[in-house]
Parts: C-alpha cells; sequence; structure tokens
C-alpha cells in the first residue's frame, strides 16, 4: 500500500498562503458521502462500508479499527472517544462519551511522591497507574446500536486482514518514534518496531500485527465484552499490574465500564449552531472562544491581516484560562456550563482583548463556577480525529486517542493501553487546600480537550464536521478552523491549512513562517511575540462541508490524511 495524497491536497501544498484564493469556491458537482481522516488506509477502510450501503457509523467503526493499527502512537482498541452524531432526518446531534474511567482505587495523590511533590511526567506515563478504564469499542457499540445499519461483526474484515497481511509503515509513524519520548525507550515499544533486520523498523517497511488481528476479531464476535471482560481484560489488568509503580486497575473495574450518551452542547455562532461533546470533553473550550469571538470583528479580518490573528489569539487565552479551571468530570464536581457559555459574560470577556496583548488573563467568574484552585494536567499532543458523511446525510465527529505517543508504552494482544490518567492535575490541590476540579478520583473521567465539532444552518442541516488531535492544542485548532470556513469563507483545505496558533498565558505558539508577510510583524506590534514548539505541529484537522452540490473536505498537511468522497445518493 502506498500513501495517496488527493490531488486538491497536492495542489495546496504546492502553493503558499499568500497566493491562495481566500473566496468562497464556485458551486461544482461534488460527492454524496465522504470520510476525512489521517490515514489513506483508514479512509479506504471507511469507504468500503459507505459503499456497501453502511451508515457513518458503521464506517466510523471500520476506520477507528484501522487507525488503531497504522496510527498506534495515537489510537486504538486500548483508549477511548468522543463522538458526535447528526442525524439528517430528525437534525439532531447526540454526543457519546468514551471516555476512560480511573480504577476503584484511585486516589488524588497517586501521582504524588512521597514528599508531596509531583512525579515527573515521563515516570508517571510509563507507570501502571497512568492507565484507565478503556472506552472507545464500548462507546462505539453503543452508537452502532442506535445508528448503525451494517451487522457489527462485518465492520473489522479489512483492519484485520491489513493486521495480518501487513501495512507499509509511513514516515509520519517513524517520526514519532525517533522523538524523545519517554514511552519509545519502552520495552513492548521496542519490541514491536524491529525491522526485518533486526534493527529499528524503517519507512516503507512492512509491519504484521496478527495479534491485533485475533483482538479484531474478538470484538468483532462478543462487542465490547471481548474487551472489557475475559482473557484480554486479564491480560491489562496483568500488565498494568507490573512495574514500574503498578496501577490499581482490576478485572471489576474493567467490567464496569459504561460508555456515556447525552444531547450535544450546542449553542449559536453568528447564524449558525455549534454543536460539541460536553464536558469532561473539549467542546465547552470551542465554544467559549467562539461565543467572545462573536464579540468582535474577526470576520473583517481574513487570514492576511494580523488584526483577526491578534483577536483569535486573546480569544484563545481567555478561553485556556476558563476552561482549564472550571471543566472537568460532571458527574463529580460542578462545571459551570451555562455560566461559562452565557452571552453576557462572554461580552464582558471579549472586552478584555484590547489592542494589544497586556499579561496572561486570570479566570472570570461565572455565574454558578464554585471555588476551584489551578490546574497542573500535564497534557501532551497524541490523538485523532475524523468525519464521515454517509449518502443520507448522517455526520458523525470523532476523536479517539490513546493519550499520548503509544499511549503507556505497555502492549497486550497486539494493542497499547492508554496512559489517560495523566490528564488529570497530578497536583489535586493548592497549597491552601482548594481542590482542582480535575484531581484524581475512583471512577471520575478526566477532562479532556478533544472537541469533535458539528456546526448547523439556521434550519437545522449539516453545515460543517471538523475535529483535530493535538492534546491541550485541540480547542485552539478547531478554533482556526472553524472560523476559517465561517468566518473567512475558506475552503476546509485552506482552513485545515492555515497556520496554527495556540495561545495560553503568557504563550503564543505558531508556526511564523507559514503567515502571509506583514501578519508575524503585525501581530509583534500588538504584544503576540509568536514563538515555535512541537506541539503546535502536531494538529490533525480533517473536515468536511456541505456545498449546494456537493460534499468538500480537507486533510491536514501536517499528518498523512485524506479525505475522500463516493456514492450516489
Amino acid at each position: 500500500m502506498r500513501l495517496v495524497v488527493p490531488l486538491v491536497l497536492s495542489l495546496v501544498l504546492a502553493v503558499t498562503i499568500e497566493s491562495v484564493a481566500w473566496s468562497q469556491p464556485a458551486a461544482s458537482a461534488g460527492p454524496k458521502a465522504m470520510v476525512a481522516a489521517a490515514n489513506p488506509a483508514a479512509v479506504e477502510a471507511g469507504l468500503a462500508v459507505l459503499r456497501r450501503g453502511g451508515t457513518a457509523l458503521d464506517a466510523a467503526v471500520a476506520v477507528q479499527a484501522t487507525l488503531g493499527l497504522v496510527e498506534p502512537q495515537s489510537s486504538g482498541v486500548g483508549g477511548g472517544a468522543f463522538l458526535i452524531w447528526y442525524d439528517s432526518k430528525t437534525h439532531r446531534v447526540t454526543a457519546y462519551d468514551g471516555r476512560e474511567t480511573a480504577p476503584a482505587a484511585a486516589t488524588p495523590d497517586q501521582f504524588l511522591h512521597p514528599d508531596g511533590k509531583p512525579m515527573s511526567y515521563g515516570e508517571a506515563v510509563l507507570s501502571g497507574r497512568s492507565a484507565g478504564v478503556p472506552g472507545a469499542i464500548a462507546m462505539l457499540y453503543l452508537a452502532h446500536k442506535d445508528h448503525g445499519k451494517l451487522p457489527w461483526p462485518s465492520l473489522f474484515g479489512d483492519a484485520e486482514q491489513l493486521a495480518e497481511q501487513g501495512f507499509v509503515v509511513g514516515p509520519r509513524l517513524i517520526g514519532e518514534l525517533q522523538y524523545p519520548a519517554p514511552q519509545n525507550k519502552a520495552p513492548d515499544v521496542i519490541a514491536y518496531f524491529k525491522g526485518p533486520d533486526g534493527g529499528p523498523l524503517k519507512a516503507g517497511e512492512r509491519l504484521k500485527n496478527p495479534a491485533y488481528a485475533a483482538t479484531l476479531r474478538k470484538i468483532a464476535a462478543e462487542g465490547p465484552d471481548a474487551l472489557l471482560k475475559g482473557k484480554i481484560a486479564a491480560d491489562i489488568v496483568t500488565r498494568l499490574a507490573q512495574e514500574p509503580l503498578p496501577g490499581a486497575l482490576t478485572l471489576a473495574d474493567m467490567a464496569a465500564y459504561a460508555p456515556r450518551r447525552s444531547a450535544a452542547l450546542c449553542r449559536p455562532y453568528r447564524m449558525w449552531t455549534v454543536c460539541v461533546p460536553p464536558p469532561p470533553a473539549g467542546g465547552t473550550a470551542t465554544l467559549i472562544g467562539l461565543g467572545i469571538l462573536q464579540n468582535t470583528d474577526i470576520a473583517a479580518h481574513g487570514p492576511a491581516d494580523p488584526q483577526g490573528w491578534f483577536e483569535l489569539a486573546q480569544a484563545e487565552r481567555l478561553m485556556y484560562a476558563d476552561d482549564l479551571r472550571y471543566v472537568a468530570d460532571p458527574a463529580f464536581v460542578r462545571v459551570p456550563v451555562d455560566g461559562l457559555l452565557d452571552p453576557a459574560y462572554l461580552a464582558e470577556r471579549a472586552k478584555l482583548i484590547g489592542d494589544r496583548a497586556g499579561p496572561a488573563p486570570e479566570p472570570g467568574h461565572p455565574k454558578g463556577a464554585p471555588t476551584y484552585g489551578p490546574d497542573a494536567t500535564k497534557e501532551p499532543g497524541g490523538t485523532s480525529s475524523f468525519v464521515v458523511v454517509d449518502r443520507w446525510g448522517n455526520v458523525v465527529a470523532m476523536t479517539t486517542t490513546v493519550e499520548s505517543l503509544f499511549g503507556d508504552g505497555r502492549m497486550v494482544d497486539g494493542f497499547f493501553i492508554n496512559n489517560q490518567l495523566t490528564d488529570f492535575s497530578f497536583d489535586p490541590k493548592t497549597k491552601d487546600g482548594t481542590p482542582a476540579a480535575n484531581a484524581v478520583a475512583p471512577g471520575k473521567r478526566p477532562r479532556s480537550s478533544m472537541s469533535p465539532t458539528i456546526i448547523l444552518d439556521k434550519d437545522g442541516k449539516f453545515v460543517t464536521g471538523i475535529g483535530s488531535p493535538g492534546g491541550l492544542q485541540i480547542p485552539s485548532f478547531v478554533l482556526k478552523g472553524v472560523i476559517g470556513v465561517l468566518d473567512w469563507k475558506l475552503t476546509m483545505q485552506q482552513a485545515v491549512t492555515l497556520p496554527n496558533l495556540v495561545a495560553i498565558g503568557d504563550n503564543f505558539i505558531s508556526e511564523p513562517e507559514k503567515y502571509p508577510p506583514g501578519v508575524a510583524e503585525g501581530l509583534a506590534a500588538r504584544g503576540v511575540v509568536l514563538k515555535t514548539g512541537r506541539g503546535v505541529e502536531d494538529s490533525g484537522l480533517h473536515g468536511v462541508i456541505a456545498r449546494p452540490n456537493g460534499l468538500e473536505g480537507g486533510a491536514d498537511p501536517r499528518r498523512e490524511g485524506v479525505a475522500i468522497g463516493c456514492c450516489a445518493p
């Protein structure tokens, strides 16, 4: 298998951002169904399901099964996910929460040393304490029962065959293996990625994973019970109980896992309605950012104007200040969602944007907000995100993760186990005893930045689906994409290709060389001095827009993804 880049992506890569025509494209005939994801093999698996008459949810199962094989650094059956579903008949958007849960024996201080000082990230992530009960497969199974059309067992064949026969390893996976992450020194990672000559695997070589194929066969036959009960569950528990720093996850924790289903969290943005998964997902942050920007004139300042980027950066700083203070698992703490998204509150926050970037903004005081201490979460930029639209107009936007690169670095039955519990605040309270909203607790789900997003028009019809990986930076990436499509009237490909800008506190991390001439200088004159950083290059924005005559997709050129359509209605 070779990596295939569609023509639209090739054209974008062939020009600089200065020369792109930033205008709404003329309507032309387009596909009626589409998959946009981070790897061509996963896209083809989803398209095969759509061609067989499957729904977007059916295709999502096949996409995830394949991503777990070809992108094991990002997601898999050992991890968790958030999914939102748009029903074209009812115009309703439903959220599914497959976030991992902490074991019953978890404690708020489990990432502290005996002297009370937090562990280093590397120490924590490689420990058995870092993993929660994986929820992605159980979540997909629930959503499939609600919205699937093809039989569950029929959705894993392509991924199973690819695991048996092997897939050609691309340069991105090899690049991740060469990054100085703690997991890359883990014995299971080193053993799995050995090349034919006994040395490190190289790009272009074929990697087989028969153990993963066997796991998929069990999941196809037994559903999530194959993972959460029986031998595979026992293998996970046994592996996590090993040194260093053994974990406390039990078979009872595994068997007790249940995904959540709820209405999506939706709020207006200008003439549209934007829908995201509710807490503990990162959708609240995206809505905070949009709610602040609704009070600005960012739509009048395109991507070649530094003022538009300045307003985006300032909105992000305010967004993160509130999100990182107040958002956590609502089953355990009071999350003031209505207060955070109140239009009057957001209008007041928008007044802080000003004409020049000042010191890092403090969290606001939305109505109903409890007193929480600052958060000490160390969230890296792993993860994958994809969008599927089927021939009936139903849509899935899903963001999926094992957290950091290769999760906790521990592998069982062909897949890596997550390190999701390191998304909790390492320090559960401040010196004066004020608790962090996102402190560890038994059965609790850690706060996430994942924000799969679906946007509707005033009639409730699908307009856009978008999402991204990237850890803490995800809301910034998604916000950029939404502004690009809705306010700056870009194609999806143009929007996802825009420079990334992540503004948190006093840091403005970006890709300065990718801006049109004068933008970086104009930002510096406004107090926004751009710095480079690896995390900002970890976006994987994938999205789909509904145009009058068909669908238009975009795939982030920073990864190996594609957006491909198919299927007459």
